[in-house]
């Protein structure tokens, strides 16, 4: 299913938040299956699976980084079932040591700063990862998705390592 077609937006990874939102409440109102109580059940079946794909389509679009895995998706890339292993050592490193960081944060003489500071650094590399994740896109090439398949792979780790730290804040602040 292409939601970009389903929403009626361009098939890119920049997309209008507002028509998006927009756009998803009408065709909630009209496939809501309440509409349908009268109707005969394959036509209730129908406006279930229609109403489903709308809300499916609502939560792929609104966060860019199931929108990029999506589009890549229609491209011909299948990224939630591969298999494939992180290629770039450097990224693997910095993976390593935010890792070890995270784990001995609570050594640390002032463990909130240093989470805090944690914090910012993948804040930082999310931005960037993004920024690159939506050049690339922007390409329309083979090569250009093959690299952006990457960085989704790169911004699902730091997706990761961002919900550890809050766990992690949780933790050890009590929140």
């Amino acid at each position: 299913m292409n939601f970009f077609a389903l929403f009626g937006l361009p098939q890119q990874f920049h997309i209008d938040m507002a028509v998006l939102s927009a756009t998803y409440q009408s065709l909630a109102q009209v496939t809501h299956p309440d509409k349908f109580s009268a109707a005969g059940g394959k036509e209730k079946l129908l406006a279930v699976q229609k109403n489903a794909q709308v809300n499916d389509g609502y939560q792929v679009l609104k966060k860019p980084l199931s929108r990029a895995e999506h589009l890549l998706e229609l491209r011909g890339l299948e990224l939630q079932h591969e298999t494939q292993t992180m290629q770039d050592s450097q990224f693997l490193m910095q993976q390593m040591e935010w890792r070890e960081e995270l784990h001995e944060i609570e050594k640390a003489s002032e463990p909130e700063r240093a989470l805090a500071a944690l914090e910012l650094q993948i804040a930082a590399q999310t931005k960037q990862h993004f920024s690159r994740l939506e050049s690339l896109l922007n390409q329309q090439n083979a090569e250009a998705d093959k690299n952006a398949a990457m960085e989704v792979r790169k911004l699902k780790f730091l997706e990761k390592m961002k919900k550890e730290i809050e766990l992690k804040e949780d933790a050890l602040f009590d929140y």
